[in-house]
């Protein structure tokens, strides 16, 4: 088979797979060992023809593929490919750019610097902000809170980078007490410790309090200081209230860090950008494009309102680095990586197929949708619903019929029971977690393809699970 021959068998396996997301079960019952059976064995000593390998490979992966690509996917902030975005994917693979040089592809580089500028522009942010293309939300976390270290060090006569952390002088960190892992993952890799921060007290849905960061700062000795809020809780969907905390952290002349993971996202809706009101006045921001933008894996993005500090952070060279003198932009300078795949030409395909109308269209459809799984299910006998639908997620409580709502032990079990029973049911994948010390479903709708109906769909197999829990004997 010649290699075209290859490649057309290869579209073929792809797209019989993205025909059967619309009905196939969303979670698969997977079995782990026949799972490594089909792969493993030992290495050949001479080989496989490459369409042995590929027919191979689909079909053995085929049981532990979960369709998170799929209109009725609820598990985590996941989002679908949009065609274009992995169609752009597909390209990317076959181009096989290293987007760490201009030199080495001009073309990756200026699609990054394009479509960095039409992100700034569509989040409302400075117009000098630098965008750096990483992996994912943790490693956009870890360049913004490294640019962040940089600065404030720098204040202090400082450089962090060329002495490093021994002997600088402390640096105070200041998280919301609801602030997301990747913060305490960043600031592990940066040296500055997880269990080191200072936590901010949240309200009930999860939003830091500013009185309450008010008073952390207050209690702190002078010195650097980073203070990183929040736009999107994982759980609720909640935004901290930024313009207080903005105003609070620039009076203590803090760097203020605002994860937005997949809240920034709402900057590009007219509906709910009130929601992000001061957000643009942070000195640096994260987000997901997988998440919300509906990329193929993997796609984060870190935003610097100060270039100096973020090139500082990230660049490194090399005495054998083609770099520019020019205007040209070398992409390694902004993020920890520098041989990398071109996230860009993904996330340029997905901006230019949306326009500005569609990607506001897509986040307000995710967020009626949210809604609409809530007001379903609210209805329902033995079910309650933990957050203001204010974005995407929705969380959800189920209680045995006839017993006391406020006992906690009994509404766990029967939460998680429905959760369970949800994910081997297959008609929607979604999953659990511990909200204020109480379990509960955790529904997102993150995908460009979800329906109403998906979610009528979704939303009626949930209940028929709950039913199903509550006739199971204890």
């Amino acid at each position: 088979m010649t290699d075209s021959e290859l490649l057309q068998r290869t579209r073929e396996l792809a797209t019989r797979y993205l025909e059967s997301l619309p009905e196939r079960p969303v979670g698969p019952a997977v079995d782990l060992e026949g799972l490594r059976a089909a792969l493993g064995g030992q290495l050949s000593e001479e080989g496989e023809s490459p369409t042995a390998v590929i027919e191979t490979l689909a079909s053995a992966v085929e049981p532990g593929l979960v369709a998170t690509a799929g209109p009725r996917y609820f598990g985590f902030v996941i989002g679908g490919s949009l065609p274009a975005a992995l169609a752009a994917d597909w390209l990317t693979s076959a181009w096989d750019q290293n987007a760490g040089l201009y030199a080495i592809s001009p073309a990756a580089a200026v699609v990054e610097e394009v479509a960095a500028q039409w992100l700034i522009e569509l989040f409302g942010l400075p117009s000098s902000t630098s965008v750096g293309f990483t992996t994912g939300a943790t490693m956009a976390n870890f360049t913004c809170l490294a640019a962040a270290r940089d600065a404030v060090l720098r204040r202090e006569g400082w450089d962090v980078e060329q002495d490093g952390l021994v002997g600088a002088p402390p640096i105070h960190v200041v998280v919301g007490a609801e602030a997301h892992v990747t913060i305490f993952v960043s600031l592990q890799m940066l040296g500055l410790g997880r269990a080191r921060v200072h936590k901010v007290e949240a309200d009930g849905q999860g939003r830091m309090r500013p009185d309450a960061l008010q008073e952390v700062l207050s209690a702190l000795p002078e010195g650097p200081t980073i203070v990183c809020a929040q736009a999107g809780n994982v759980n609720t969907g909640g935004f901290d209230p930024l313009e207080e905390i903005v105003r609070i952290a620039h009076e203590r002349g803090a760097w203020l860090h605002v994860d937005g993971a997949f809240g920034l996202w709402a900057t590009a809706s007219p509906r709910l950008r009130e929601l992000t009101a001061g957000i643009d006045l942070a000195d640096s921001w994260t987000t997901d494009a997988h998440k919300w933008l509906n990329v193929p894996y993997d796609s984060g993005l870190a935003f610097v309102r100060d270039p100096a500090p973020h090139h500082d952070a990230m660049t490194l060279g090399a005495a054998y680095y083609v770099e520019t003198a020019g205007a040209e932009r070398d992409p390694y300078n902004w993020v920890p990586e520098s041989s990398r795949r071109a996230r860009g030409f993904a996330v340029y395909a997905a901006l230019r197929s949306l326009g500005r109308a569609g990607a506001a269209d897509m986040i307000d459809r995710c967020c009626g949708l949210a809604r609409r799984f809530a007001d379903s299910l609210r209805e329902e006998p033995g079910v309650e619903i933990l957050n203001d639908v204010v974005l995407n997620q929705v969380l959800v409580r189920f209680t045995p019929l006839g017993s006391d709502p406020t006992e906690v032990a009994a509404g766990d079990a029967q939460t998680r029971a429905v959760v369970a029973a949800v994910q081997r049911d297959g008609t929607c994948w979604l999953g659990g977690t511990t909200w204020h010390g109480r379990a509960a479903m955790r529904i997102s709708v993150s995908g460009w393809n979800t329906t109403e109906a998906d979610v009528d769909r979704s939303a009626e197999a949930i209940v028929r699970c709950a039913h199903e829990v509550q006739r199971v004997p204890a």
